[in-house]
Formats: C-alpha cells, sequence, structure tokens
C-alpha cells in the first residue's frame, strides 16, 4: 500500500476503491502530522481523540503518524495522555486489530500523542510546534499536516492564520477544519470566510457538520439513486409532505451562555437539519465526485422560498415537577440572561421552488428538553387516488405510505403500507416493513460519525464537507428571518419541559393538513 493524496486526484478509480474500504494509504517515506488546538477541551476529549484513536485500532491511519494536542492550559504530555486516557474505548472488530490486546493499543497510540502548551495569538508559540513537528518529521520526504479547530468561534481567525503562516507543511498538503458555528448571520460568515482565506485557501478549509457523518444521512444518497423503485416516487407528484425533526430530551445543561448567543435555529437548522433537507431534496450529481455532490446541494439551497415569519412557530422550555424531580426552566440555567428570549424550540415550513418539490412543504422542527432524543426523516406520501378502500379507510394520515429513516438513536429505515388483516373480510390495518440496523447488521458495530470526516480529511474527500458557497446560500436563507426575530423581540411560546413541545407547532403544521409523525 502507498499513502498518496487523494485530494489532487478526485474522482479516480484508484481513490475510489480507498475511499470504499474506509483506509488511507500510506509508505514508509510519507507521514500524518495531526494537530488538535483546543485539545483540553470536551470536544477534542469526548470526540476528536476516541475518534483518532478508533481509526488507529482499526488501521485506518497511515503507518507513520503523530497526533499533537494544542492548548493554553499548562499540563505535561503524560498528564494529557491520562486526561484523554479516560474516553478512549475498544470498541473493534477484534479480527481487523489483529487480535490485540486493548491496553497494548493504548499504549502504542499515547506514544504517537504529545501535548504542547502555548497560546492561541503567539506567533512564536506556532513557531516552537512547528519546530517540534519538522523534529518529528526529518526522517520522511512528504509529510502532510491536518489542523482540527477545536476552539470557540472568536478565535478561530487568529488560530487558523497562525497555523497556516507559520505550521504549514513544506513538503505536502496542509488542510484546516474548521467546526461551526460558521458565524452567526451573513455578515460575520462573510468576514470569517474572508478571514480564513487570507492565509487558507478554499481546497485547505474543510468545515464540519458531524451531522453529515451519521450513518443514514451516508446512505441517504445511496438509498436514492441505486434503488429504482424510489426514483419516480421522490417528487411532487407522490410526496405529500417531508418531515425532519431532532429532538433532545435535555436543556442546555450549563452551556446556556453559550447557547443564548445563538438559538435553536442557528444552532440545529440552519446547519444540521437545513443539510439533511439538501441532501434529500438534490437532483441526482454527474458523479460521486465532492464538488458534483456540493454544486446541487447549493442548487436546492438557492431555489428556497424567503422563510416567512408565519410559517415559524417558536418556543423556550419551562420547568416542570414530576414524581417528585424537579425540570429546570431554560431561564433558571445561571448562565442564560434574565428575560431572555432565545428559542430552545423552533418549527418552520419551508418550499423549494423548482420543478420536482413545487407546493411540497418541508417542515423542520427541531428542539431541547422535549419528551425523547431522536433524529428521523418523515416522507409522507400522498393516498392512492380513487376510493376503491375508502370506506375501510380512516383519515388520510392513517393510510398513506410513510417512509421513515430515524438517523439517532437505533437507526432504521422503515415503511409504512396498507394491508390486510388476516381472516375473514376486509379490514385493513397498517404494516411496517422494518430494516433495524442491529437486527441487520448486528455484529458491526457503527463508527462514530467524527470517525468518517475525520478519515475524509486525511484523504482528501470532501462530499460530507460545507462549501463556501454553501455556506453562503445558506446563511441568505436564515438571516432575515433572524433579524426579524430578534429586532421585533419575538417572544417564544413556552413549553413544558420533558413535553411534545409548544402547541404552536402543531397548529402550524395543521396548516399545511400534515401531523407531526413524531409525537406518536
Amino acid at each position: 500500500e502507498t499513502f498518496v493524496d487523494l485530494g489532487t486526484a478526485s474522482g479516480g478509480v484508484e481513490e475510489e476503491k480507498v475511499r470504499a474500504s474506509g483506509k488511507t494509504r500510506d509508505d514508509d517515506g510519507e507521514m500524518l502530522s495531526f494537530v488538535v488546538f483546543g485539545a483540553s477541551g470536551d470536544l477534542a476529549k469526548k470526540k476528536i481523540y476516541p475518534a483518532l484513536f478508533a481509526l488507529y485500532y482499526e488501521g485506518r491511519l497511515p503507518k507513520n503518524f503523530m497526533i499533537y494536542g494544542y492548548a493554553r492550559s499548562s499540563m505535561t504530555t503524560e498528564e494529557f495522555r491520562n486526561k484523554i486516557a479516560e474516553s478512549l474505548t475498544c470498541r473493534i472488530d477484534w479480527s481487523k486489530a489483529g487480535e490485540s490486546d486493548c491496553a497494548a493499543k493504548s499504549e502504542e497510540f499515547f506514544a504517537r500523542c504529545v501535548y504542547v502548551p502555548g497560546q492561541y495569538d503567539q506567533a512564536k508559540d506556532f513557531k516552537a510546534l512547528d519546530a517540534l513537528m519538522c523534529e518529528n518529521e526529518r526522517a520522511v520526504s512528504s509529510v502532510k499536516r491536518v489542523f482540527y479547530l477545536s476552539i470557540p468561534p472568536s478565535i478561530f481567525v487568529p488560530v487558523a492564520q497562525n497555523a497556516a503562516r507559520e505550521c504549514q507543511s513544506k513538503t505536502g498538503d496542509t488542510r484546516v477544519i474548521v467546526e461551526k458555528p460558521f458565524g452567526r448571520d451573513l455578515t460575520s460568515s462573510r468576514e470569517l470566510t474572508a478571514a480564513l482565506a487570507q492565509d487558507l485557501s478554499e481546497e485547505q478549509t474543510y468545515r464540519i457538520d458531524h451531522y453529515l457523518g451519521k450513518e443514514l444521512i451516508e446512505n441517504l444518497t445511496v438509498m436514492r439513486f441505486s434503488n429504482i423503485m424510489f426514483q419516480p416516487l421522490w417528487n411532487r407528484n407522490y410526496i405529500r409532505n417531508v418531515q425532519i425533526n431532532f429532538s433532545e430530551n435535555f436543556g442546555t445543561e450549563g452551556r446556556g451562555g453559550y447557547f443564548d448567543n445563538y438559538g435553536i435555529i442557528r444552532d440545529i437548522m440552519q446547519n444540521h437539519l437545513l443539510q439533511i433537507l439538501a441532501l434529500f431534496a438534490m437532483e441526482e450529481p454527474a458523479s460521486l465526485d465532492a464538488e458534483d455532490i456540493r454544486n446541487e446541494k447549493v442548487k436546492v439551497i438557492r431555489c428556497m422560498r424567503p422563510i416567512e415569519m408565519d410559517n415559524v412557530a417558536l418556543g423556550q422550555y419551562k420547568g416542570r415537577e414530576t414524581d417528585g424531580k424537579k425540570y429546570p426552566a431554560y431561564l433558571d440555567d445561571e448562565t442564560v440572561p434574565k428575560g431572555s428570549l432565545c428559542p430552545t424550540f423552533a418549527a418552520m415550513a419551508l418550499f423549494i421552488d423548482n420543478a420536482r418539490w413545487d407546493g411540497v412543504p418541508f417542515l423542520l422542527k427541531a428542539g431541547k428538553a422535549l419528551h425523547k432524543r431522536q433524529a428521523e426523516i418523515r416522507v409522507q406520501f400522498r393516498h392512492a387516488p380513487g376510493n376503491l378502500y375508502g370506506e375501510r379507510q380512516g383519515r388520510v394520515e392513517h393510510v398513506t405510505n410513510e417512509l421513515v429513516i430515524r438517523i439517532q438513536p437505533d437507526e432504521a429505515i422503515y415503511l409504512r403500507i396498507n394491508n390486510k388483516v388476516p381472516g375473514l373480510g376486509q379490514r385493513l390495518d397498517q404494516t411496517i416493513l422494518d430494516l433495524q440496523y442491529k437486527n441487520a447488521y448486528g455484529q458491526v458495530e457503527l463508527p462514530d460519525a467524527y470517525e468518517r470526516l475525520i478519515l475524509d480529511v486525511i484523504n482528501g474527500d470532501k462530499r460530507l464537507f460545507i462549501r463556501n458557497d454553501e455556506l453562503e446560500a445558506a446563511w441568505k436563507l436564515f438571516t432575515p428571518l433572524l433579524d426579524k426575530i430578534e429586532e421585533q423581540k419575538i417572544a417564544p411560546e413556552l413549553y413544558p419541559y420533558g413535553s411534545r413541545g409548544p402547541i404552536g407547532a402543531h397548529y402550524l403544521a395543521s396548516r399545511f393538513n400534515v401531523r407531526w409523525g413524531d409525537t406518536e
């Protein structure tokens, strides 16, 4: 095997084989240096290092690699290793790992991890980091460097600029992973994009949305474009509405100060749910090349009708006491400003003004402190024409077909169909054709989204990352709505912690003759 730069040969046959296998390629003359900025934070501890360890455990990282943790916290490499060790797990296929002992693999991994303390705005500290990397890279002829910005958005620019100016690879590619939020409106997003572009090309910039790395989202295009049964149905003639629902059964839990600056629309809808919608609704791309896929996603977002305030419902959770347990209100969070009108719930109807989707409501819903944790796509089809079984069927939503793609938890795809109840007579019922991933692929451990996305960055595959024009189109769609909500100080409707959300969301759905499917 050879470790090559897949980013310079996008779409080639050999590169597609590597992508399909989930592996990288390497030889003794090439190396990966992976730097995690903000290495002492929760995201690095809970997601990034466990993902890197899982990739190493399964043999997905190149043979020669080093991982550098960089943060302001003062600690030794040994102290840092002990900190991240708490979150590393060996949930790996033992046959692929060569029956290796978990503890031994952990020690091998830690031997490749070092910690470098430093300030984010001091060029001399980045030069020291570069000197350390060069020292470890001196035995190889080509080095690929990946920088992961696991840091607050307020310091994205100085860190990206210092890293680009002082730490870029001299003998290979440099790639930078940027976490959301990518600004908080169109203006700030443009400023961030322009600042990053001073020292980094668009080809080097990977805007990560971890939701696009989830297994069921990755499978969405496969299901659509490789199954002929769905192709003729995927349009306004057969689909009555599409629902994309995201719910969490917990509140801000001490993160209210951060959350209050963004709110549920910026935090979930403008990125995660809009990205899912674009993948769902896009036309078939010319190929699986990253640019072809992202071209089609941008077209969908640009075709969306401006969002009307009448098509939006906002909510904020209030306290509740049940079975002797007290659940706090959003405003009870000490980090939240008193009297905040920040929505913790939003539902809205979006429309795509093109030939395929004209008139079909896309209903998006996201909220915190709801009755369950779940994310799913629901496709509700139109009722069968004619009235052959009309007297044996009830309300429309009870008898129309429905395709459900459950993203989390308990990943599944199921289809509701009408069926005759066994026995005498002609009584009809709905039956579910169910693909439960844990049953169908019981022995396969689904990779975490961060594993897939980090591996894609290493391999130079940008299919699941957001391009600058895509980000621009998304903010153009949402910024006028956000400005109106904040300028008019629109008060969210209160809903109890652990409920199904505000009543206004159900009134919104009823305007389009729709019932939310996830409230069953």
